[in-house]
């Protein structure tokens, strides 16, 4: 059986290959430091969990010509001559959200909840997050 659990920082240093071929293959795989537990997790499978634990509840409106979208409670929207432009600059606007989130906002009371959407946003791409947008019941504000 593959070691999985790492007792310590250096357990798993000395064992690295180890631990990353755990997490690849998909198991729980641990290391603990100074009594802190941690768990490794291959990126892909955690970008494909928290597409689906975090919907986007994204919203769409047709206004003036163009189109608006944005994320209802986040301080987040984009614009656009169509649907695509302002998707593509909601999703610019996520970009920067994650940066500032992980720079400064991470210990904002007002901002901390939201280490699921940074990580998201963080561990996927351009395409990814679009199908995120849409894929969630997408509504439309008339």
């Amino acid at each position: 059986m593959q070691t999985r659990h790492f007792d310590s920082y250096t357990a798993a240093r000395t064992n690295f290959r180890d631990l990353l071929d755990a997490a690849h293959a998909g198991y729980v795989t641990t290391l603990e430091r100074e009594r802190e537990r941690y768990a490794v997790v291959d990126g892909d499978v955690l970008r494909a969990q928290l597409a689906i634990l975090l919907p986007s509840r994204a919203v769409v409106a047709a206004e003036g010509g163009g189109w608006a979208a944005f994320l209802p409670g986040l301080p987040l929207s984009g614009e656009g001559e169509d649907l695509d432009g302002a998707l593509d600059d909601l999703i610019e606007a996520l970009r920067e959200y994650a940066v500032d989130w992980n720079e400064r906002l991470l210990n904002a009371p007002n901002h901390r909840g939201n280490w699921a959407l940074a990580n998201l946003v963080e561990l996927s791409d351009d395409a990814q997050l679009k199908e995120w947008l849409l894929s969630n019941n997408l509504s439309a504000v008339r």
